[in-house]
């Protein structure tokens, strides 16, 4: 690898786009490639760019040896499957939550990533976040425990769009997307494992064929509790929000704001060297590569997360 990264980006939606501003505050960093589902419009965010390559085949970027590392924000469905291929064509990769919809999948990737050589990691962004950032590193420090996490995440998603309103060729998960987050962050943030973890879902939308409404209940090894709500139906404020109910405090996190629990504004803006996650999550990509280290949010340390998901799947598939 020579001193520029070279970085093929697979995904040209709402998410990808995401990736690419904040790819453009990377110093040293050149994305070379975009791959899409269509070619025109995947050829119009590539001009807008300056990405010299748009194409409808990750496989041809993968054969492409100047090319050392790719992001994926691709459908759901596909993560597992093209992280994998990535791992086995020598390239480094990161996954967009989830890297996988399935426990299996997700076995199987982290397998392939223990033997690659590579680094291999999942964008779970709310452990980069300014907001959980700060509670961290107080954890960390020893000046907090947490107690107890209260979670609202919700969304108005009667329609298979996506973040910037667009149709979507693939559909979306509660547990296997945005239970995730949480599910990661609760362990990253009270310090031990899961373990014992429950789930309820609402009614199943006819057309979408997914459940609208699911509520989980979570508990680590420290004794810590966390209540999570999760919605398609929810009609505003829309986005996740979390109370972290500690032993010296309460703070409240909305994306990257946070407050504690008298809504006292907590500056956050000298936590990280950015205020935003997406851009905190590709630094820790880049920087992992340049050292030869394990990131971050490694497949290895978020296969924990989906071992959890797997068995609340098993718990309402058998209500």
């Amino acid at each position: 690898m020579n001193d520029t990264l070279k970085i093929a980006l697979a995904g040209a939606g709402a998410f990808g786009i995401k990736h690419l501003d904040a790819l453009g505050n990377i110093p040293g960093v050149q994305v070379v490639a975009l791959v899409g589902r269509t070619l025109e419009p995947t050829r119009e965010v590539a001009q807008r760019y300056g990405i010299a390559q748009a194409t409808t085949s990750l496989d041809e970027v993968l054969g492409r040896a100047e090319v050392d590392a790719v992001i994926l924000c691709t459908p759901t469905q596909m993560h597992a499957a093209q992280a994998i291929d990535c791992l086995r064509a020598g390239k480094h990769v990161q996954v967009e939550i989830p890297m996988a919809d399935s426990l299996t999948d997700a076995e199987e990737l982290a397998r392939v990533s223990r033997t690659s050589g590579k680094v291999a990691m999942v964008g779970h962004t709310r452990r980069f976040n300014p907001s959980h950032q700060w509670v961290h590193h107080k954890v960390r420090a020893g000046e907090l425990a947490v107690q107890q996490m209260d979670v609202q995440t919700y969304f108005f998603r009667r329609r298979n769009i996506n973040a910037l309103g667009q149709p979507r060729s693939w559909t979306d998960h509660l547990l296997w997307h945005h239970a995730a987050h949480t599910v990661d962050l609760f362990a990253y943030q009270s310090g031990s494992e899961v373990v014992a973890a429950h789930a309820m879902q609402g009614p199943v939308h006819p057309e979408l064929g997914i459940a609208m409404d699911m509520s989980i209940q979570l508990k680590s090894a420290s004794g810590a509790l966390c209540t999570l709500s999760l919605s398609f139906n929810n009609d505003g404020p829309l986005g996740s929000f979390f109370r972290y109910i500690c032993d010296h405090g309460t703070y409240i996190a909305r994306y990257d704001d946070l407050v504690d629990g008298k809504e006292n504004k907590i500056d956050v803006s000298k936590v990280d060297v950015s205020m935003n996650g997406i851009e905190l999550q590709d630094r820790e990509f880049v920087a992992a590569i340049r050292e030869g280290r394990e990131p971050n949010a490694s497949v290895a340390q978020v296969l924990p997360c989906y071992r959890v998901l797997g068995a609340l799947e098993r718990q309402l598939s058998a209500a």
